[in-house]
């Protein structure tokens, strides 16, 4: 059984930082591919940032320079770090988990990923 459990996220003003968690349990994450996504109203969900088991990342490009994909092996956690956020980064977060191996994230589909959390939401506030 693969649980991935969402912590964080919340209301943020525009310029400031965030940092969103995942806990996965029953996950073998050494050889598997883990991200964050998100969902605007309105609109696709959308790939934000992936992390394979050697800790190599992929960026969108909206984010990019802005956002830290990371994860701590000891506690079993997925981390998001937002800084300097902008308006159009309200969104429903979620972290998910793939059998694939990782891939640059714009080739990456929402249909790779097995398991999702239940989704956090980030608000940010101009």
């Amino acid at each position: 059984q693969v649980g991935l459990e969402q912590s964080g996220g919340g209301q943020v003003q525009a310029g400031g930082s965030l940092r969103l968690s995942c806990l996965y349990t029953g996950y073998s994450y050494r050889n598997r591919c883990m991200g964050w996504f998100r969902q605007a109203p309105g609109k696709e969900r959308e790939g934000v940032a992936i992390i394979d088991r050697e800790g190599s990342t992929s960026y969108a490009d909206s984010v990019k320079g802005r956002f830290t994909i990371s994860k701590d092996n000891a506690k079993n956690t997925l981390y998001l770090r937002m800084n300097t956020v902008k308006a159009e980064d309200t969104a429903l977060y979620y972290c998910a988990a793939s059998h694939f191996s990782c891939r640059p994230i714009a080739t990456m589909w929402r249909t790779d990923f097995d398991y999702w959390g239940q989704g956090t939401q980030v608000t940010v506030s101009s």
